[in-house]
């Protein structure tokens, strides 16, 4: 495969700069299947997670797990310490909202900043909120909120992953709360994938800073709600996938000031009746997907695998399916040319995918207490 290289300040640049090529879109299941395959197998690393949602690994082996229902949880030579990091403000479950996402700051070794996104709530309904924190001997200190979302009366579609680019910048994806006309409307934040600096202030090189009337934290607008997003290793793009609603998942790489087009277009239909939504399929000035979903297979969280342990998945996107298992997506630059589902039965709803320093691919199985757990994926 190509795997394009660049210095740091070089791909902070084109991160801004690049409008991609013409690559063509395509339903997932005609893709043929890669070439290269393992035969993998599933083992537990930790059981009795509640509704576990993000993960991030620490320099000691431990692993950092956050559960939706607002517990931070630490797993630590295979096995899940019984207190939670304490120190977190308040946090409430709340329809798909909770405890979400955990990131380390690239300079964590230095700084030990770990970031969070969760569901806060307000006087008229509940906002996504991105903390950090400090992170000593087992608590949170100094935390921080550094950035909070429109507060809205739903139950639905927070977001939100974190992603730190190779410009320094952290990325946060924005649900647009079940209120899909949010999405194309440039002065409000939902709906988005948002760019910013690691203090939650704003950019001021962002593609709609300055410009009236406009979120200037905005990055790219259009989603619906992404819950997966990564930088493709050795370059600048940035990845996201988001669920559509019947049918119509998607997967985009994300350029800087684009329109991903929801709700006016999409490949999926309204829950039930399946009646068309918007105006069709595609349309003027908004982008295709890479890839998407007919039916859905629930797209959540995803990765790009670096490692020595499946070697034939170097530099392929994963991604975790709430439908079951996860898809494996062969990547080249910007255009995926083979995919495969695997580990259906043997996860099943699984929120997250994750590879540790040492190239192990983990995984999180979403489900309530004790049901819910870390698993480690390997060849076998």
């Amino acid at each position: 495969m190509r795997k394009a290289t660049m210095g740091f300040a070089a791909a902070g640049a084109a991160l801004l700069a690049w409008t991609g090529t013409a690559a063509a879109q395509q339903e997932f299941a005609a893709y043929p299947a890669p070439a290269a395959r393992h035969a993998v197998t599933v083992a537990t690393v930790a059981e009795g997670l509640d509704s576990p949602w993000g993960m991030a690994f620490l320099p000691d082996g431990a692993i950092l797990v956050t559960e939706r229902t607002g517990k931070l949880r630490v797993v630590r030579n295979g096995a899940l310490s019984p207190q939670p990091v304490a120190g977190l403000p308040e946090i409430e479950e709340y329809g798909q909202g909770g405890l979400l996402d955990v990131a380390l700051h690239p300079d964590f070794a230095r700084n030990r900043f770990v970031y969070i996104t969760y569901a806060e709530k307000a006087e008229d309904g509940r906002r996504t909120a991105l903390g950090r924190f400090s992170l000593a001997n087992g608590r949170a200190e100094g935390f921080q909120v550094l950035y909070r979302g429109p507060t809205v009366a739903t139950r639905l579609h927070f977001g939100s992953r974190i992603a730190f680019g190779p410009d320094g910048k952290l990325y946060l994806t924005h649900g647009e709360r079940g209120q899909k006309d949010r999405s194309q409307d440039l002065g409000d934040p939902a709906g988005s994938v948002l760019r910013l600096n690691d203090d939650g202030t704003v950019p001021q090189d962002n593609p709609f800073a300055g410009r009236p009337g406009a979120a200037p934290e905005i990055f790219s607008y259009g989603h619906r709600n992404p819950q997966g997003m990564a930088f493709q290793p050795g370059g600048a793009r940035l990845w996201a996938v988001e669920h559509g609603p019947q049918g119509g998942d998607e997967v985009n790489v994300v350029k800087a000031g684009a329109n991903y087009g929801w709700p006016v277009i999409t490949y999926g239909r309204n829950y039930g009746t399946g009646t068309k939504i918007g105006e069709g399929t595609e349309k003027a000035g908004m982008e295709q997907p890479l890839t998407y979903f007919v039916p859905s297979l629930a797209l959540a969280g995803m990765t790009f695998y670096q490692g020595s342990k499946l070697p034939n998945w170097q530099g392929d996107m994963v991604v975790a399916l709430l439908a079951g298992g996860i898809a494996r997506l062969d990547v080249e630059e910007d255009r995926v040319v083979a995919a495969e589902r695997l580990l259906e039965d043997e996860l099943g709803r699984t929120r997250h995918v994750a590879v540790s320093p040492d190239g192990t691919l983990y995984a999180l199985v979403d489900a309530p207490a004790p049901e819910g757990k870390l698993v480690r994926i390997t060849a076998k």
